[in-house]
């Protein structure tokens, strides 16, 4: 499947590393291009269009049949048609910032616990892990990555199973950056997007992309 595409101004093909955004449940590739502000001046970014639509102009990475729960095998095909876009779309060697909200925070993990070394800083709002041993866990636990998560602490969308299967396994597998926002039910609030933008800086400085 071919994933649909908007992109900043700015893209090129030659980019070393690239922000790509990845929506909800029901929404669309225009739903988080305000969390731009979040990235470092002059990061190219694309906001990826889910494949499976579920409404009139609404989107999914893959149905929910039990949530918190997602089917492995929609799961690796909808990793796959990001992986599929990465390669037609971005230069060999080139990684990716892959930022989630929701089900698409799911999908930001699900690339890292699959491709980690074409993965940098994945940010994960509002999101969670897929249970069970996934293909990059056991690399993951020797090199502890750089991962955010944010949460609200009044977010009653996402299974209390997966949120608890999240808080077990992101300080196994990475170096996190956990953030709960006290009253934010299932969104992004301000002071997140400023955590997230703060992180992104020192995540992108450490790995010499930023002076």
């Amino acid at each position: 499947m071919t994933l649909h595409a908007i992109v900043s101004e700015n893209w090129a093909e030659q980019a070393d590393i690239v922000a790509v955004f990845l929506h909800g449940y029901g929404s669309n590739e225009q739903d988080l291009t305000a969390l731009t502000s979040a990235l470092p001046e002059g990061m190219p970014w694309a906001s990826l269009r889910a494949p499976i639509e579920v409404m009139p102009g609404g989107y999914a990475w893959f149905r929910i049949v039990t949530p918190g729960h997602p089917d492995q095998q929609a799961l690796d095909a909808a990793t796959d048609a990001v992986l599929a876009w990465a390669d037609a779309a971005l230069p060999t060697g080139a990684r990716i910032v892959p930022i989630g909200f929701s089900q698409g925070g799911l999908m930001a993990t699900q690339l890292l616990r699959t491709v980690p070394d074409r993965v940098l800083a994945p940010v994960v709002l509002g999101g969670f892990v897929a249970a069970g041993e996934q293909k990059a866990d056991a690399v993951l636990r020797e090199t502890r990555p750089a991962m955010f998560l944010g949460r609200g602490t009044e977010d009653r969308v996402i299974h209390p199973d997966a949120i608890a299967r999240t808080d077990v396994w992101a300080p196994a597998h990475t170096t996190l950056t956990d953030r709960r926002y006290p009253g934010l039910g299932h969104g992004i609030s301000a002071e997140e997007l400023a955590d997230v933008r703060e992180f992104l800086a020192l995540q992108l400085r450490e790995t010499g992309i930023l002076a």
